[in-house]
């Protein structure tokens, strides 16, 4: 039941991480919500979450939200029956009496991640006091970098190229090496002030061909010392497409002269990565994993800023390196603008990130650190057969392994919404708790469209969907929650939510405002811009209006 006594005295509709704090009242113990009234919570055998974006109010034959103060917006609405609405999804006026409006996170000009949102949590007290005992006993090691080095886990949810000798997860094509694994015999023979690994920073750039990017430049950086070690241009093996001079540096003309090949790099380098008269060199860099592909080296030791830094609104996300120089180092990096990055500027960049990392500790640089997973949570919950049985699933488009399912039990990755369906079919029986996207709806209706890309003009006006597309994608997800829920058992519930709604008119005037804010960064005057091009006063009114139109979603409650 709804407490709808609650959900007047907020200042906003339920949020997001009030449905995930649903969840995990039911699947993990957690303390019970004030705004819905769940009874028996512990009768539930399982609880299925669908993300659906793309269900409307207008879908359901309800009114528009309410936005006025005349009417409260947030009070959960009733669903008319099928028959009285002629939805073209009656599966959820059929199962559902209420849709209950939701609002996604954001700020004023910008609509944050519903997925970071949904899966990220508060740790409980007992785990905030475990983590902080865990913090003071390694303020005893903050005097090395090795602290800092990735774990296998680690690489393999970043996505990096591992040795085989680490896990044999990475398959290497050709033209791929691996750096030698250090014997312990040789090891054992070197001296007492050899034991310690060198580190170094290294950076790489690149340029598009026709089998997609290729390396251009590689600069390493001594940590210790400062001192450039290798710096060199490398030729692509195709012709290039595009030097992606704005990102890269890289011009036609500053790689005319490069006659170094990437087998000629890998060559030389080696012997940096892998001393005989030392252990295996510690590499350190921003999204390292990038830079080891183009390079094409497994490599054992890594420390990735990317990782051991936090982007603000926390994990999955990741912050830029530009960011975090400006952030924790009070300096400006990568301000050339067209002209590209600079390798070395980026390598001194992530030693002095490193430095800083080792002088004031693990905590430093982090956000969110009394924050975790929900599937953290749910792993240490007491389920039916006791503490850490919640088993969790994550079925979804893409790779969650290496993101918002890196922490749940099973992950099912999926290409379409027919695998997602297939997906939860066979996961359901064998977890307590799963997760499930589908997209198809969104997709019709244009939500999913690609980011444009530099220079290009952002779309202002939003297209209308085909009503063809749209209706046939609406059947197809109204079957397959048909067959889904079919499929539940008894007792379990099935926690429905859009997140929110159309996003490309808050997508475009954004794009418009970057683009404006960009060319003032880069030294231009607002007389030198094209009039049609200026970021108006009127413009982000109107910005700060779509945003808000944008985070509104219904949320759709229910138990078989």
């Amino acid at each position: 039941m709804y407490v709808n006594g609650e959900i007047v005295k907020r200042k906003d509709a339920v949020h997001i991480n009030d449905v995930r704090d649903l969840v995990l009242h039911i699947v993990a113990d957690a303390p019970p919500p004030n705004w819905v009234k769940v009874e028996h919570a512990r009768s539930i055998e399982k609880v299925v979450t669908l993300l659906i974006p793309g269900i409307l109010p207008s879908t359901l034959a309800l009114p528009p939200l309410p936005t006025s103060a005349t009417v409260n917006p947030n009070i959960p609405l009733p669903i008319p029956l099928p028959a009285e609405s002629h939805t073209p999804i009656p599966f959820i006026a059929s199962t559902y009496s209420h849709a209950c409006p939701t609002r996604a996170p954001g700020d004023q000009t910008r609509m944050y991640s519903v997925l970071s949102e949904f899966f990220q949590c508060q740790v409980t007290p007992q785990e905030r006091a475990k983590r902080q005992a865990q913090r003071a006993s390694q303020r005893a090691f903050d005097g090395t970098p090795a602290l800092y080095l990735l774990t296998l886990r680690e690489m393999i949810e970043n996505e990096y190229p591992i040795p085989s000798y680490m896990a044999d997860v990475f398959e290497k094509g050709p033209g791929w090496i691996e750096t030698p694994q250090a014997s312990e015999e040789s090891l054992l023979l070197l001296p007492a002030d050899k034991l310690e690994s060198k580190i170094y920073a290294i950076d790489c750039e690149m340029c598009l061909t026709e089998d997609g990017k290729e390396l251009t430049r590689v600069c390493m950086i001594d940590y210790e010392s400062g001192i450039v070690v290798y710096d060199k241009l490398v030729k692509p093996p195709k012709p290039v497409t595009d030097y992606m001079t704005r990102w890269s540096g890289i011009t036609e003309s500053l790689l005319a002269s490069a006659t170094t090949t990437v087998a000629e790099v890998q060559a030389q380098i080696m012997p940096i990565l892998a001393p005989k008269d030392g252990p295996t060199s510690i590499l350190v860099g921003h999204s390292l994993e990038s830079d080891l592909r183009a390079l094409r080296i497994c490599h054992p030791k890594c420390i990735d800023t990317a990782v051991v830094y936090h982007h603000p609104r926390g994990r999955p996300l990741k912050p830029g390196l530009a960011w975090l120089t400006k952030k924790w180092l009070n300096r400006e990096i990568q301000t050339r603008g067209d002209s590209g990055h600079d390798p070395e500027e980026d390598a001194r960049a992530c030693i002095d990130l490193l430095r800083s990392k080792v002088r004031y500790g693990p905590s430093y640089g982090e956000f969110k650190t009394d924050f975790e997973s929900i599937y953290e949570r749910m792993g240490r919950a007491s389920g039916r057969g006791g503490p850490g049985s919640v088993r969790s699933v994550v079925v979804d488009h893409g790779n969650p392994g290496v993101m918002h399912g890196s922490k749940a039990s099973s992950n099912v990755p999926c290409t379409s919404d027919a695998e997602v369906l297939d997906g939860l079919l066979q996961a359901i029986p064998a977890h307590e708790y799963a997760f499930g996207r589908f997209t198809g709806v969104a997709d019709a209706l244009g939500w999913l469209t690609p980011k444009t890309s530099a220079g290009e003009t952002p779309v202002v006006t939003p297209a209308e969907p085909s009503p063809v597309i749209l209706a046939n994608a609406q059947a197809t997800l109204n079957n397959q929650l048909v067959t889904l829920y079919a499929s539940l058992p008894a007792r379990t519930a099935l926690i429905i939510f859009t997140g929110h709604s159309d996003p490309r008119r808050m997508a475009s005037l954004n794009a418009r405002k970057s683009a404006f804010e960009s060319a003032i960064r880069s030294g231009k005057k607002a007389e030198d811009i094209d009039k049609a091009d200026w970021w108006t006063a009127s413009e982000g009114r109107e910005l700060e209006e779509e945003v808000e139109k944008a985070k509104r979603g219904l949320l759709f409650l229910g138990v078989k």
